[in-house]
């Protein structure tokens, strides 16, 4: 038994698993949605939901998921892509879904008693098992959120030239310490709002648009793509944004550039949102 392995009840008489929350993994890989068919003697046993369980006192709601998955189905953490979690907040008492991607389906493996099978399911008959009623709440919500790929596309110079802290002076070094953040950024993920999409925490792909002399960064940052502007970064931020369409979230105060990708379905974010994010990651 760990640390968080009790109920707890709320005013109204329910009762949930978890002293400190709990957390469970939606992994969705090219075989489908990895589920675990509960053994009979467990909370709502012979029904289908995600592996998950238990928060401790001392882990986020990702980590608990992931240790959770891991535990009971044999999830590699390591194969993952962090999408978005989604929280149930009742008081006192929550549940966070955690969203990830992996490119190619593992064996999920029975790590204990809980399980009485693992099997990847096709998104589309997911609903024709009989779920955990949690899930199958939470399942119309989360199933057209699994296939999105948000972008969060950074307007470089726009960025670096929105805080007057000697950047001019070399603006590679300035590229490099913003590619820097941005990587950190990329770890911990985004609030939902910024990105305008649902749920609480979402981790987009990061491109980080560089020109000029700003195109001689030496960082490679783990997580963001560093997109080298042939011509001006206007041009090219135009035309990512023509290509990702509503996907993209641009990261610009330039009103010329706004203009021209949200004439292609894009949203804009001013730099001081990225910013005010940027800082809490430091």
């Amino acid at each position: 038994m760990g640390p968080g392995d009790e109920w707890v009840t709320l005013p109204d008489g329910r009762r949930f698993w978890g002293r400190f929350g709990a957390a469970g993994l939606l992994v969705s890989s090219p075989a489908g949605i990895l589920l675990q068919h509960r053994a009979g003697y467990s909370h709502f046993g012979g029904t289908w939901g995600l592996p998950g369980g238990a928060r401790h006192p001392d882990e986020s709601a990702v980590q608990a998921a992931a240790r959770e998955a891991a535990e009971e189905a044999g999830v590699p953490r390591e194969v993952l892509t962090l999408r978005f979690t989604s929280r149930l907040e009742l008081g006192a008492w929550s549940y966070t879904t955690v969203a990830a991607t992996t490119d190619s389906a593992f064996a999920p493996v029975i790590g204990d008693a809980e399980s009485t099978e693992l099997r990847w399911v096709d998104a589309g008959k997911v609903g024709d098992l009989p779920l955990h009623p949690g899930f199958a709440a939470a399942w119309p919500t989360l199933r057209p959120l699994v296939d999105l790929r948000p972008v969060l596309v950074v307007d470089g110079a726009n960025v670096v030239g929105s805080r007057p802290d000697g950047w001019w002076r070399d603006r590679a070094g300035a590229a490099d310490r913003l590619a820097a953040r941005l990587e950190r950024l990329a770890g911990v993920g985004v609030p939902a709002a910024l990105l305008g999409l649902p749920e609480e925490q979402w981790w987009p792909e990061f491109r980080l648009v560089v020109e000029g002399r700003a195109r001689a960064l030496s960082t490679a940052p783990d997580g963001v793509a560093v997109v080298h502007a042939e011509r001006d970064g206007d041009a090219t931020i135009a035309e990512l944004a023509g290509v990702l369409g509503p996907a993209a979230t641009v990261v610009t105060a330039d009103r010329g550039l706004r203009d021209r990708v949200t004439a292609v379905g894009a949203r804009v974010a001013g730099p001081g949102a990225l910013l005010e994010l940027l800082d809490a990651a430091d």
